[in-house]
């Protein structure tokens, strides 16, 4: 057995893609749905597309509106999921990316080592540093939280 990939759904697919390529992930494969009126998009990082078939994945799921016109449905917070982790090689210039890209840091990396993200609908995103941590720095040592992670 091993692991193939988590499904989060998305109200925004072309905002949840960019969100992810800010953290190195891109679409490895795209499914149309017409009957079922959905579709699914797989990401992956370059590492992960190196394994192959035994790589790890993030499903998108974009259920599609109603032919009536009625939008899908609204996501929720679902706590009881958690968060999606990372690991990045420096977790101060990958914070530094996302900010500049308009993302808000829920949780700093203070410590040089752990932070947080959201993507568009609200899925949380721990990033890890790889290795030892950073030595603290500003101006993450001193930044507050923002919202919930």
């Amino acid at each position: 057995m091993h692991y193939l990939h988590t499904m989060i759904r998305v109200s925004d697919p072309d905002a949840t893609i960019a969100f992810f390529r800010l953290l190195g992930l891109e679409e490895v494969r795209r499914i149309e749905n017409e009957a079922g009126r959905f579709t699914l998009i797989f990401l992956a990082t370059a590492e992960d597309q190196k394994i192959g078939d035994r790589r790890a994945e993030v499903e998108l799921t974009y259920n599609w509106p109603a032919e009536d016109g009625i939008p899908p449905e609204t996501y929720g917070s679902g706590r009881n999921f958690g968060h999606l982790a990372y690991r990045v090689d420096n977790i101060y210039d990958s914070c530094q990316r996302l900010m500049d890209a308009g993302v808000t840091i829920n949780r700093p990396p203070r410590d040089g080592n752990m932070a947080f993200v959201k993507t568009p609908d609200g899925i949380s995103i721990e990033l890890l540093q790889a290795g030892a941590a950073l030595a603290p720095a500003e101006p993450w040592a001193s930044m507050p939280n923002t919202g919930s992670w």
